[in-house]
């Protein structure tokens, strides 16, 4: 063996997305894929194939990007080893970055906030790893894509088209997994390349899935599947075996979330039901209206001509106003307190004239922050919607609110799986509610609160709304019986 021979080998799911056409891949989905394995050995092989290839690897913290690719099995000191010994590659512990002989490098950098997209911006990335992309928000990714440029870099004639490259590798769920899902996952049929719009980067994009069954070296730890499915949660076991992108593992509402019991059939609401609105204000951020009806256990007929019956105190999402760009994004329309009044107001004329509703809503509640008035402006949010006619009560900002409101959600959910007591339902046009709820991640420093990172405004929603209808407990009739 001579002092250049290194032994890499990937499985054939791996070299699939080595030989890809595309050029912007996500790999992976479930546990046990290949995934960070693949990003080290790529970035090895293009680097010793390429002189003066820039790879960049994120991790969005420090310390994750030191445990996964500078310890345990098949790290990089493994891998490089020979070349190591041999004088070709060198490590660069004060500038974390791995230095080939032929003026190639490794770089090992970390995000954690948005904020710290500065240190990148003068960047030359030829080739871009992000191990766990749903760990970074969308604004982190589209910057770091947009500092990925050639240069004065010579490309073997080989290799033209696939660089600038970006391999991403990731599991369902985190902050980031909404837009991940969306950019990649929904985007085409996996394995299949497409080219995205120039708005979206215009590279060629593929999903490239791979579960646990698809890599062989697995085998040397038998018993790993009996541990994933171990897990407890079943939708949890899902998303880690099978990558199941419609939930998320370890979110906050993945062990009750049942979308067949909660989703709804759209239908007119009887006149005795209380219907009224609650509303998350945003700007540049996304705002979300929501319209609630309020069964009182009377049954309902249904347009195929069913019959539906819920328990009285349930809650009904009967329509709503998700004010975003595109859900995943998290990106507001920017429209005045004013705007979104008067679209509130002629949504309700629709649903009135229309038969969905027999009376105009009532007010619900609605995030406490409108009725503030800051230097600028006289004027709260909430006394610019009132001159429109659009009014609120205020929402629970009590001290532990936050939580308090999670649980009662998840409570009500439960309730709509047994059907035993007061739950809370979707009708099937509402689609944030299905696109945001069940992938909402649970923050990692507070289990039992939401990662506010995440798209949360749908659901901080939902919290309003829930707080301010806490099911009351069934009254006790006392008999007497006279003898």
């Amino acid at each position: 063996m001579s002092d250049f021979d290194i032994d890499i080998a990937l499985h054939e799911r791996q070299t699939d997305a080595l030989l890809s056409e595309a050029n912007e891949i996500l790999y992976g989905g479930a546990a046990g894929g290949g995934k960070s394995m693949l990003m080290r050995c790529a970035s090895v092989l293009y680097c010793a194939e390429i002189s003066g290839l820039n790879v960049y690897l994120f991790r969005r913290l420090s310390d994750d990007l030191y445990k996964n690719h500078m310890t345990g099995s098949g790290n990089y000191m493994e891998i490089l080893g020979p070349w190591i010994d041999a004088g070709h590659v060198k490590w660069n512990g004060s500038k974390n970055y791995w230095q080939f002989w032929n003026g190639s490098k490794i770089w090992l950098c970390h995000c954690q906030y948005e904020k710290d997209v500065i240190k990148y911006q003068g960047a030359e990335i030829h080739m871009l790893l992000i191990d766990e992309l749903t760990h970074f928000t969308e604004m982190i990714y589209r910057y770091l894509r947009a500092r990925c440029r050639l240069g004065g870099l010579i490309i073997p004639p080989k290799y033209l088209g696939k660089f600038p490259f970006i391999l991403s590798g990731s599991n369902p769920g985190g902050v980031g997994h909404t837009w991940v899902r969306r950019t990649f996952v929904n985007f085409a049929a996996p394995m299949l390349t497409k080219r995205a719009s120039k708005q979206d980067g215009g590279m060629l994009r593929a999903f490239i899935p791979a579960k646990l069954e698809d890599n062989p070296t697995m085998a040397n730890d038998p018993m790993y599947r009996e541990r994933l499915e171990g897990l407890g949660s079943k939708q949890l076991v899902k998303a880690m075996l099978d990558g199941d992108w419609n939930i998320v593992a370890g979110g906050a509402l993945d062990d009750v979330w049942v979308t067949e019991k909660v989703q709804l059939p759209r239908f007119a609401i009887p006149s005795q039901w209380t219907v009224d609105r609650s509303f998350d204000w945003g700007s540049a951020h996304p705002f979300s209206v929501g319209w609630w009806a309020e069964a009182n256990g009377e049954e309902v007929e249904l347009e195929d001509g069913g019959t539906l019956c819920l328990p009285a105190g349930s809650l009904i999402r009967i329509d709503e106003w998700y004010g975003t760009k595109e859900i995943g994004t998290n990106q507001g329309l920017k429209m005045s307190a004013r705007d979104i009044a008067k679209g509130i107001n002629a949504r309700e004329k629709r649903m009135v004239d229309e038969g969905w509703i027999k009376s105009l809503p009532i007010a619900g509640p609605a995030d406490n922050q409108i009725y503030n008035v800051n230097e600028k402006e006289s004027d709260s949010i909430a006394s610019k919607m009132a001159e429109e006619g659009v009014e609120w009560t205020t929402s629970d900002k009590r001290a532990g609110s936050r939580i308090n409101g999670l649980q009662l959600l998840r409570d009500r959910l439960k309730a709509s799986i047994s059907r035993e007591g007061a739950g809370i339902y979707f009708m099937e046009h509402c689609i944030s509610m299905f696109e945001t709820l069940p992938v909402l991640p649970r923050d990692t420093k507070n289990i039992e609160d939401v990662d506010t990172n995440a798209e949360d405004h749908p659901y901080d929603e939902v919290r309003y709304k829930v707080l301010a209808n806490v099911p009351k407990p069934a009254k006790t009739i006392e008999v007497t019986t006279a003898y």
